[in-house]
């Protein structure tokens, strides 16, 4: 995963605390404070999935979690990319109740998975009807939670692009 420095001057320095993560201050000849933030640019750096990408690395290492999920391709077409989204966000309700059973130490973080992806859908609610051409959730494979956290991250990924 690439990270790109990109290089920001600001001459607010609110906005600057607020929205930056390094900063240099330097006076010209005139006195004047230049402010410069150099902002690592990352996927989850300017992405609506920012919290869900921090949940699901805190649960990908789980012992507790041992259940199969549809996992959508991560291939599919842009027009179904909504849907694929969808679906991944459905299983996690299968992780929660997997997680209630066994009383995994990851329940919240799966939970909040499920509310973060909810709130970032937006209109696009968790139980929105798909296009014709595009796959249901239970017609794509089940696959091992591992596999299916690695397809997850990924789709989010190239969402934030």
């Amino acid at each position: 995963q690439k990270i790109h420095l990109k290089s920001i001057c600001l001459q607010y320095q609110l906005y600057l605390l607020l929205n930056s993560h390094f900063f240099c201050l330097l006076k010209n000849m005139m006195g004047l404070i230049i402010l410069c933030a150099y902002v690592p640019k990352t996927e989850a750096g300017h992405c609506k999935w920012a919290e869900v990408l921090k949940d699901l690395e805190k649960i990908r290492t789980s012992k507790d979690i041992d259940v199969s999920l549809y996992t959508a391709n991560t291939d599919e077409d842009e027009e179904c990319q909504d849907p694929v989204m969808r679906c991944f966000f459905l299983e996690t309700e299968v992780i929660i109740q997997e997680c209630r059973i066994k009383n995994c130490r990851e329940t919240q973080d799966v939970v909040n998975i499920r509310k973060n992806g909810n709130a970032s859908l937006g209109n696009k609610k968790l139980n929105s009807t798909t296009s014709a051409k595009c796959k249901e959730c239970e017609e794509y494979e089940e696959k091992s939670f591992r596999e299916f956290i690695q397809s997850f991250v990924k789709v989010i990924q190239r969402d934030c692009k």
